[in-house]
């Protein structure tokens, strides 16, 4: 069983934790992220740190006591450094392009794909084979990339589709005579 629960959030320069009631905000220059935290767990601010405790030894209060705790771990860590997935794109005629709050795909089909962005996301094609994803909620950026990469996953055979840039495709060998 993980005790990941016990250590405490240290929170860096620049990012203000507030408590009220039962929610968790975080400010920093990325922006700001609220938890509502749970029942089963309490939180407090103390010394440029935030515990969080279980109230009870129940199976619930302890998943949520490490879950609740890494959550303001990474609301913390997106407000002041945020993170960023990238995505490549691999196949003839297959590109991205990034206009405004919209991502247009070319994947092959008889219509382009028109991605809407949600609000605190952003998205850039810094090469038409290339879509960078960035933002403040490591939940959200890891949720666009995966509605992007949902439109064409990448096959065995070929490798042709949208991958992560970290990914290997297990590629097959193909139909023999």
């Amino acid at each position: 069983m993980s005790r990941v629960g016990k250590y405490p959030v240290s929170i860096p320069s620049g990012v203000t934790v507030t408590m009220a009631g039962k929610v968790v905000t975080v400010k920093g220059k990325l922006g700001e992220l609220m938890l509502d935290t749970k029942d089963d767990v309490e939180t407090s601010v103390a010394e440029g740190k935030v515990w969080v405790k279980a109230k009870g030894e129940s199976k619930r209060a302890r998943a949520q006591w490490g879950t609740i705790r890494a959550t303001i771990n990474n609301m913390v860590k997106g407000v002041s450094q945020g993170y960023k997935k990238t995505l490549d794109i691999n196949g003839v005629g297959f590109k991205a392009a990034a206009q405004g709050k919209k991502l247009n795909l070319s994947l092959g089909f008889s219509h382009d794909v028109i991605y809407d962005v949600p609000p605190g996301i952003e998205v850039k094609t810094p090469a038409p084979t290339q879509i960078e994803i960035s933002g403040a909620d490591r939940q959200r950026v890891g949720q666009v990339a995966a509605e992007i990469r949902g439109y064409k996953p990448p096959e065995p055979y070929k490798g042709k589709g949208i991958k992560y840039s970290d990914e290997f495709v297990l590629r097959k060998e193909g139909k023999k005579k």
